[in-house]
């Protein structure tokens, strides 16, 4: 207990460069795949009253409602060998003592809760490494003078990178 109190020197000040919503309808299932396996997690909002004392194992259960009140990220998917069924894989914000080690698995394809009702991505711009305060807009950022930046490289703009992947993926898919 007690000790002094020290500014965080590595706190980084974050821009977004884009970002959009993915459209709910007949292929919202593989579009946030694609979108996952092409940039990363998305941001999907959940009705999460009924998964709150969640244990484990693939949610399936249809009888809930879809009015979302919760943020969570899909960081992914698989599929259950006994029945064959897709299912999302889901980082949510409460801990790792909440279901399994802060995750879980929920059916895909059902809008369940509502999850693939509303689902966004994006993407980061440039950041400083140490803390500044960088306006909204993130163009006072710019000035090599005040702080150093990062640009983020947007991995789904790398074709060739992407090619790899989907090859790489594909052949796996196949064992």
């Amino acid at each position: 207990m007690g000790g002094k109190c020290a500014e965080i020197d590595v706190f980084p000040n974050a821009t977004v460069a884009e970002y959009g919503l993915i459209d709910f309808d007949e292929n919202v299932v593989e579009k946030i795949m694609t979108e996952i396996f092409v940039r990363g997690p998305v941001a999907a909002t959940i009705n999460a009253e009924p998964i709150v004392n969640w244990k484990g194992g693939i949610f399936t259960d249809d009888s809930h409602s879809q009015m979302t009140n919760h943020i969570v990220s899909i960081v992914g998917w698989g599929t259950d060998p006994d029945t064959g069924k897709k299912h999302w894989v889901i980082r949510n914000s409460w801990g790792q003592y909440w279901s399994e080690m802060g995750f879980m698995r929920l059916e895909a394809g059902k809008n369940l809760l509502g999850i693939e009702g509303e689902v966004a991505w994006a993407t980061p711009g440039q950041f400083t490494i140490h803390n500044f305060p960088c306006s909204e807009d993130g163009k006072n950022c710019n000035h090599k003078k005040v702080v150093d930046t990062e640009h983020y490289v947007d991995p789904s703009t790398n074709m060739e990178a992407v090619q790899r992947r989907l090859k790489a993926a594909s052949g796996s898919l196949r064992k």
